[in-house]
């Protein structure tokens, strides 16, 4: 995914804009963008971040972009902000979310006249595709709507003017949208993590398909939304900044709720357990107030200059950031059974080789594995995540199982059943580990806090809406 930021202040909106925008940086990891308008003009600065931070990147830009109002992204995919002069005006765009459908709105636009700009690694820029599909509006707000009626998947997009920042929540409610205010700005963001240093206070999470316009005097609504949802689960789960809260819930104790969840009826003999730094180290700290063990730290992560392992578009560069941010300490490891704990095993490769294999070449006596969700099954519709199903560990499993690929997987689903034991054997023994246990999709439901219906599930059992 990426993360949106932006701001309407009574002065120089650069302080908000610079550290709000830097707040989101672990939603992505290509590109940073930032957009302000200073009268009725708009500046835009694109930098590329795969190899640097967003900080070092726009340190130097306050003095060539001055004004009021901007907004910013950090984009795991597509270099954004998008310009457009539209016959209603000038205004920029930055989004979040995946276009399912975008191969064939390209083509229903080219056959209409309409021409883009520079491809991203041979495919239209999505944000800009997007800024197109507004532009066919009577006004802002209409072309919101009208390019709503039109994608396939889900996002969510921050529309820049000159008078003010309109932002508008995905129809599907996947991913958040909160707003919040100090008296001197009101901002919008994809993550509240942002909030707190710069002194803003939550005042809104936006309903699904919600439009609102903020300047600097308020937030006003433009289009109602809707209480219906389905936002992503993995937000808590994985993706979230621990600071954040979507839908008014802590990412913090939903993964402390977590992992007690996951050291419920566990008796695995361990000496200690510990998270795979980041996201599983809440997870591993609620595992230990379950259980009553003792939380250690065999391996560190190197922070700087090292994103997460999963945003990465090739998978070449996810294993180079996995093999060098994680350090281990082997006179912590040595001897030891260790529990570790994460968020989820992705594609697995990067779990065997460069944390498993740390572990055991460090002298561990045992390493017990324990997943805050389930197997992953299905590659994500609504965002930009895992692309092919044949790289998700889980139908590794099942193809080897079965000895061919296969469509129907309900029983694999099921994790009293058999297959599903099969499958869960067959992971553990790929990963060199002592045992391994995934938490169940209804466990993991109710340390979110949420009726099942209102999240979206579709990784894991391939429902959702869209």
């Amino acid at each position: 995914m990426s993360g949106l930021f932006g701001v309407v202040a009574k002065e120089d909106c650069w302080d908000y804009l610079f550290y709000g925008t830097d707040y989101q940086s672990h939603l992505g990891t290509e590109f940073g963008g930032l957009a302000v308008a200073n009268g009725a003009s708009i500046t835009r600065r694109i930098h590329t971040i795969s190899q640097a931070q967003f900080k070092s990147r726009f340190y130097d830009e306050r003095q060539s972009l001055p004004g009021r109002l901007g907004i910013g992204v950090i984009s795991a995919n597509d270099p954004q902000p998008m310009m457009l002069l539209s016959r209603f005006g000038e205004f920029a765009v930055c989004i979040d979310g995946n276009i399912v459908n975008r191969d064939a709105l390209v083509k229903e636009l080219h056959a209409i006249g309409v021409s883009f700009g520079d491809p991203v690694r041979g495919k239209v820029n999505s944000a800009e595709l997007v800024a197109r599909l507004i532009s066919l509006g009577d006004d802002i707000v209409d072309g919101i709507q009208k390019m709503y009626a039109r994608i396939e998947g889900a996002v969510s997009v921050l529309v820049l003017t000159p008078d003010g920042v309109y932002a508008a929540r995905d129809k599907l409610g996947h991913s958040p949208l909160v707003v919040g205010s100090d008296g001197n700005a009101w901002a919008v963001a994809t993550e509240s993590t942002a909030f707190p240093n710069l002194g803003l206070e939550v005042k809104k999470f936006l309903l699904p398909g919600e439009i609102v316009r903020i300047t600097a005097d308020g937030m006003e609504q433009r289009e109602q939304g809707c209480e219906s949802d389905q936002i992503c689960s993995f937000l808590w789960i994985y993706t979230g900044f621990p600071a954040s809260h979507y839908e008014g819930i802590s990412v913090e104790r939903v993964r402390e709720n977590s992992g007690m969840s996951l050291a419920r009826g566990d008796d695995v003999e361990a000496d200690f357990v510990s998270g795979v730094p980041d996201s599983g180290i809440a997870h591993a700290i609620g595992y230990a107030m379950g259980r009553n063990i003792p939380y250690r730290r065999p391996l560190v992560k190197y922070t700087p200059g090292y994103g997460r392992s999963y945003t990465p578009p090739s998978q070449e560069i996810r294993d180079l950031v996995a093999k060098m941010k994680l350090v281990p300490i082997a006179d912590v490891i040595r001897g030891h059974r260790i529990v570790i704990c994460d968020d989820s095993i992705v594609r697995g490769t990067q779990f065997k080789n460069f944390t498993v294999k740390k572990l055991w070449e460090s002298g561990a006596r045992a390493v017990h594995v324990r997943i805050a969700c389930p197997p992953l099954m299905f590659p994500c519709r609504y965002n930009i995540s895992t692309r092919s199903i044949d790289e998700l560990a889980a139908r590794k499993a099942i193809h080897a199982i079965e000895g061919r690929a296969i469509e129907d997987v309900s029983e694999y689903l099921d994790p009293a059943s058999d297959k599903h034991r099969q499958m869960v054997d067959w992971i553990a023994k790929d990963l060199t580990v002592t045992s391994l246990k995934y938490q169940t999709l209804d466990d993991m439901v109710a340390c979110i806090g949420l009726p099942k219906e209102k999240l979206c599930t579709y990784c894991w059992n391939g429902c959702g809406k869209g």
